[in-house]
Parts: C-alpha cells; sequence; structure tokens
C-alpha cells in the first residue's frame, strides 16, 4: 500500500505539471536562456519545496475547502505572478544568453517559485480530496510522507522532460532565444488574461 501510494503521488503529479503554467514555462525559458544543467538544478530545488508544499496541502485540505473566497485570491495572486513574469520575460527578450550563471541562482529561483505555485492549491484540494475519499490512499503522517515524496518525484520527472523537450525543440528548429523568450512572454500574458477575464464574468454575469 505504501509503494502504492508513492505511484498514485507521483503520478498525479506528473498529469498535474504536464499543461503549461507558470512553473514549466519558467523552466522552458531557463532550459533555453541557462542550459540543461542550471534547468536540472532548478527542477531539483523546485521538487524539494514541491514535497513540503503537497504535505502541507494534503493537511490542510479540509479547512482551505471551507475558505470561500480563496478562488477569488489565487485567481488574483496568478494575474500578478503572470503579469510580474511576463514582463521579465518580455523586458529580457533581446538579451543574449549568457554563458556565466551561478549554480545558487537557479536553486534560490526553483525554491522561490515552490513556494509561489498558489495553482497547486486547488490541485491537491480536489486531487487530494478524490484520492482519500475513495481510500486510494492512507491519511496518516508516514502515508502522506509518502505521498509527498511521490508528488515530489512526479514534479521532477514532467519537469526533467519538459526541458529535454526545450532543447530538443530549440536543437531541431534552430530557434532564437529571442523568438522563444517573446513566445513565453505572450503565453505569461495571455494566462494573465484569462484569470482576469474569469473574474470580471464572475463578478457580472453570473
Amino acid at each position: 500500500m505504501i509503494l502504492l501510494t508513492f505511484f498514485i503521488g507521483l503520478f498525479a503529479n506528473f498529469i498535474g505539471y504536464i499543461p503549461p503554467g507558470n512553473i514549466n514555462l519558467t523552466l522552458v525559458k531557463i532550459t533555453i536562456n541557462r542550459g540543461l544543467k542550471q534547468a536540472l538544478l532548478f527542477i531539483t530545488s523546485f521538487s524539494c519545496v514541491e514535497f513540503f508544499f503537497t504535505y502541507f496541502i494534503m493537511h490542510a485540505a479540509k479547512w482551505l475547502s471551507a475558505q470561500v473566497k480563496l478562488d477569488t485570491v489565487i485567481d488574483w495572486v496568478m494575474v500578478v505572478l503572470f503579469g510580474v513574469l511576463g514582463t521579465i520575460t518580455w523586458i529580457h527578450r533581446k538579451k543574449p544568453p549568457e554563458t556565466n550563471y551561478s549554480e545558487h541562482e537557479s536553486i534560490r529561483y526553483g525554491i522561490l517559485l515552490g513556494f509561489l505555485n498558489p495553482v497547486q492549491i486547488p490541485f491537491w484540494m480536489i486531487t487530494g480530496t478524490y484520492l482519500i475519499t475513495h481510500q486510494w490512499i492512507l491519511t496518516g503522517k508516514l502515508a502522506l510522507v509518502i505521498f509527498s515524496l511521490g508528488s515530489a518525484a512526479g514534479a521532477f520527472l514532467a519537469l526533467f522532460l519538459y526541458a529535454k523537450f526545450a532543447k530538443y525543440i530549440q536543437n531541431k528548429f534552430e530557434l532564437s532565444t529571442r523568438f522563444i523568450n517573446t513566445g513565453i512572454a505572450i503565453l505569461f500574458f495571455s494566462f494573465a488574461a484569462y484569470h482576469v477575464v474569469k473574474q470580471v464574468y464572475l463578478v457580472f454575469f453570473k
């Protein structure tokens, strides 16, 4: 059962990181601009934070689900986050990639975004509640530790594949750094606009 709990956590979070979002798009940008080594440092540090993040959210899922305005708060946090990331990427879109980066910089970036990852809150509230309700996983401390380890492994695997794919696409089609950064910036702004439109719709039309 413990081994199954690990693989359920791995599979659930692997699926969770497949859709484009602030984390995997940031990773693509790091991979393109800084290389695969820096991307791996980012992924490793982010996955470590993901372990603690998942453990906390799974414990607090019942309390969080009772906060009626939580979805609204998360939406506006995502607007700010996507807006900031989009602006930074747009400003630096013409900047040629540097050859030397501090390893600590990518690690710090991974830790920072590991904590600034509000989209994972509703994800684990829904997924975690479903898994617990259907008794797919246990709720003891050890079981949740194992589940969170699986979650961290799933995040690592999904993001590692994203990094490898980004490098492959860049090499295969010989895309310029400016072109890729411009595309990522536009996606960030698009996601920010989506959350704004969503909240405007909920306020005025629902």
